[in-house]
């Protein structure tokens, strides 16, 4: 039979689905609600050191509707906490008493300072985190402060922080990397030449969902005015999967000890499944959770065991990666389609070509011609 129980970077997980950092980690009442569904693991909601700092507006959602009315895009101008950051302390701290066996992993985002760094790391590590995800990539909110993507977005500095922070914790190190960027290979190289065990791909896309057509409004409208936010749900999925496929290749190449957590619209144990074969050690989910609530992982569950026993998979080790090496590029792919057609066509073997004449044939195939 097969299992989903995994261990990445020494975190012994029940299976691989993780709730991203956002909403459903937001307090200690819905994180032990989320170990008691059976996620394998939580990613609580980013925290800084001062969290008077941030101020959350109302509302702070947008959705995106198909024609039959299923919500496929999602949109938040929400920031990171704005609990204080004692009271997550407190939490954390309450969590791993009641869940010692369970794995909780603070997600955390800071100014670019050592000093503030080094302190947030000390301070949840000493509550008992099992790991912690560096917040690098949040699209709005913080960025006057150097903080989210905009610190996501600069490889030096992606790499000294990651630096300050694994040299103060021997505790698994996830940065987590932005998609608003044109290459994401080089800001997740420099996170790991700077010491982070591994990475987490994708955070939402920078967007505007959209203007009202009567109010002439941008949404979601606050006071009659809004800001770009970060869009998420099934329709990033495909940006998602190229980004981690990028991502997984070149950790494959350079530093296969790294791992990878995916995420980025995944709804079901196919999409989770689509992630591992990319690459993916773990998969996270956030909008899915407020689209469909906590037990959603069960079902998930249950489909991604199905589409391991169907292929006759024993582990997630068995076909994670397995489908990185059909990337190719276009220029090979017209190789390969010439080279398959020539073959189609085949001359009569009493026919002696030239080499000139096989050359201007597999050209002309190539042409369609």
């Amino acid at each position: 039979m097969p299992t989903l129980a995994t261990t990445v970077d020494g975190l012994k997980l029940p299976n691989p689905f993780l709730i991203a950092s956002g909403p459903p980690g937001t307090n200690l009442n819905v994180i032990t609600r989320a170990f008691k569904e059976g996620w394998g693991a939580v990613i609580a909601k980013t925290v800084s050191l001062d969290a008077s700092k941030v101020s959350n507006v109302s509302p702070r959602y947008a959705k995106l509707h198909a024609a039959s009315g299923e919500v496929i895009g999602w949109e938040n101008i929400e920031l990171i906490s704005d609990r204080p950051f004692a009271h997550w302390i407190d939490e954390f701290k309450r969590c791993k008493d009641q869940f010692p066996d369970r794995v909780l992993i603070a997600s955390i985002m800071e100014e670019y300072r050592r000093d503030a760094w080094v302190e947030i790391v000390e301070r949840c590590q000493a509550a008992g985190v099992d790991g912690f995800e560096l917040n690098f990539s949040c699209p709005h909110g913080l960025p006057e402060r150097k903080m989210g993507s905009a610190m996501g977005e600069d490889p030096e500095i992606l790499e000294q922080v990651c630096g300050w922070v694994k040299a103060t914790t021997k505790k698994p190190v996830w940065a987590k990397m932005t998609p608003n960027i044109t290459h994401i290979e080089e800001p997740g190289r420099a996170a790991l030449r700077g010491g982070a065990t591994g990475l987490s791909a994708i955070n939402t896309v920078r967007c505007v969902m959209g203007v009202n057509l009567d109010t002439l409004r941008p949404e979601p409208t606050v006071e009659g005015y809004t800001t770009a936010g970060g869009y998420s749900s099934k329709a990033i999925r495909p940006i998602a999967l190229r980004m981690v496929m990028e991502l997984a290749t070149m950790i494959r190449t350079e530093l296969p000890d790294r791992s990878l957590s995916g995420l980025g619209g995944i709804e079901s144990g196919a999409d989770a499944a689509q992630f591992i074969l990319l690459g993916a050690d773990t998969v996270q989910v956030c909008t899915g959770v407020m689209k469909f609530g906590y037990g959603c992982v069960k079902p998930m569950c249950d489909e991604l065991l199905g589409f391991m026993a169907k292929h006759q998979f024993e582990t997630l080790a068995d076909f994670k990666g397995k489908s990185l090496p059909y990337f190719t590029t276009h220029a090979d792919l017209v190789q390969k389609q010439a080279a398959r057609k020539a073959a189609q066509q085949t001359p009569p073997s009493d026919t002696a070509w030239t080499g000139d004449e096989f050359v201007k044939q597999s050209d002309a195939l190539a042409k369609g011609e």
